[in-house]
């Protein structure tokens, strides 16, 4: 299994968010992890990511724990967030927000393969010396995606990539996530669009308040009545 979740506790401050959560992601696959705006699934990938602090439980990537490391010992490793939200570093041009993620490499290929996302995501080749901050939301979502590929990750950690997006830049990203999935890459995917995320999913968890309230496969529960009725605006 590339990354496994183990009984994982977590919070900020006093408030506990995460109730032990066991999750799996096995390599080649893309799992969803779906549920209620508040249930945990943004805290989740911060905490597998280790920009929060768990309290209790256990990370393993690729057989290794790397619930002690740091976050950008995780990323090393193989590990890319895409957060919610983007995170651009606004004031630095498209092509330089490439080069800050492509600094944890050491070979000698990142200039071609920032070029190979310039052609893959042609809109960013356009704009590749404007300021990250002055793009569009869809825009600043493929820098997000294209950011974290150049890295050359292990697997992917994607967080409400849809989110503020309009219905046809929705349709652009999902085609990215399902491009990515063809390729064989391993993704977890956090989404606010649950029927989307599913219909993608090998293996898809519901979270309830910080807990795993539901687990299967993405068509197993597409089909379950209550899933549809909570989650997906009725049948």
């Amino acid at each position: 299994m590339l990354l496994e979740v183990e009984r994982l506790v977590a919070g900020y401050g006093k408030i506990e968010v995460l109730h032990g959560i066991s999750l799996a992601l096995e390599e080649g696959t893309l799992c969803a992890i779906v549920g209620a705006n508040g249930a945990g699934k943004t805290t989740l990938l911060r905490t597998i990511s280790a920009i929060v602090p768990k309290r209790a439980g256990s990370v393993r990537f690729d057989g290794k724990d790397v619930t002690a490391m740091s976050t950008h010992a995780i990323v090393r490793r193989g590990l890319a967030h895409v957060p919610e939200g983007r995170r651009m570093l606004a004031h630095l041009t498209v092509e330089e927000n490439l080069l800050v993620a492509a600094g944890i490499r050491r070979d000698s290929s990142v200039r071609a393969d920032i070029n190979a996302m310039f052609e893959r995501f042609p809109i960013l080749g356009t704009r590749r010396h404007v300021p990250a901050g002055s793009l569009s939301g869809g825009e600043q979502q493929k820098l997000a995606i294209a950011r974290a590929l150049v890295s050359h990750p292990r697997a992917l950690l994607l967080d409400e990539p849809s989110m503020g997006l309009a219905p046809k830049l929705v349709a652009e990203i999902f085609a990215i996530v399902r491009e990515e999935r063809a390729r064989g890459a391993s993704i977890l995917l956090v989404e606010q669009n649950a029927r989307a995320a599913l219909a993608l999913a090998d293996r898809a968890y519901v979270l309830e308040r910080g807990s795993v309230a539901l687990e299967g496969t993405g068509k197993e529960l597409l089909e379950r009545a209550d899933v549809t009725a909570a989650y997906l605006g009725g049948a």
